[in-house]
């Protein structure tokens, strides 16, 4: 959506507040021997407490709440009781919602505990390339540009990016126009950010995979070449100067 009035502003930033801080929450009570579902649940709880609903729940009709993904699950993950969390999971939570009329999306991939599985190179990289990209928008800037900047930073680490997943446009539904905001450079997109846009901004970072599928659940979705991926997602307002994140309070610059 494209920002027009005070209310429409208003509008998606509570429900980006509340997708923010329930994924701040969630992250915060993640803890070793804790089920997925468990995780979920306490999710579900704080939206409900705003007043929100579950946007893949609403939306598609996921078994969830929150799409959580653990070690190899790339993303879509679906919250199970039979998924232990462990110390040096990766994990990664999504969390979108809609709260009177407006939907948010925001999601962070985070290292349980200590780092024994050695992931935590493949998480900063995600976070920073989204600093780097974020900061590098405003109204005018070439889609395919931020791509590339992606998709460049993440070589630079000796990581890749998942082509076929990307971010979107979102506001008066989870995915709008402009879509497929990719982590690389489409030659052929000659599209540019525009000023007042709506946009949920998301890195896909891996370790060997340049594509994800899909498991037999029907949403859970791996590297077609195995490995581990990172993912970190806010919403931001396109302005003409730095962007307004309005999930910042999400903390996963923090």
């Amino acid at each position: 959506m494209s920002i027009t009035k005070e209310s429409e502003l208003e509008g998606m930033q509570q429900a980006s507040e509340a997708v923010a801080y329930t994924l701040k929450q969630m992250t915060s009570y993640a803890e070793p021997g804790m089920t997925t579902r468990e995780l979920d649940d306490f999710g579900a709880k704080i939206l409900s407490g705003f007043g929100a609903k579950s946007a893949p729940h609403t939306t598609y009709g996921f078994p969830g709440w929150t799409c959580i993904s653990v070690n190899n699950e790339f993303c879509h993950g679906v919250p199970s009781g039979k998924r232990k969390l462990k110390e040096g999971d990766l994990v990664n939570i999504d969390v979108s919602a809609e709260l009177n009329g407006f939907w948010a999306d925001n999601g962070g991939s985070f290292v349980l505990g200590p780092d024994l599985n050695h992931h935590q190179a493949l998480v900063t990289a995600s976070r920073e390339i989204l600093v780097k990209a974020i900061s590098s928008i405003k109204g005018g800037v070439r889609i395919a540009d931020i791509g590339y900047l992606m998709e460049s930073e993440a070589k630079k680490r000796g990581f890749k990016v998942i082509r076929n997943l990307a971010g979107h446009g979102i506001g008066r539904a989870l995915h709008e126009q402009p879509d497929e905001l990719m982590n690389y450079r489409n030659k052929s997109d000659q599209r540019r950010f525009r000023k007042n846009a709506v946009v949920a901004i998301e890195t896909f970072i891996s370790t060997t995979s340049s594509y994800a599928t899909e498991l037999s659940d029907g949403w859970t979705m791996v590297g077609n070449k195995g490995g581990f991926m990172a993912q970190h997602e806010h919403t931001i307002v396109v302005t003409d100067k730095a962007p307004l994140i309005l999930t910042a309070m999400n903390g996963i610059f923090d």
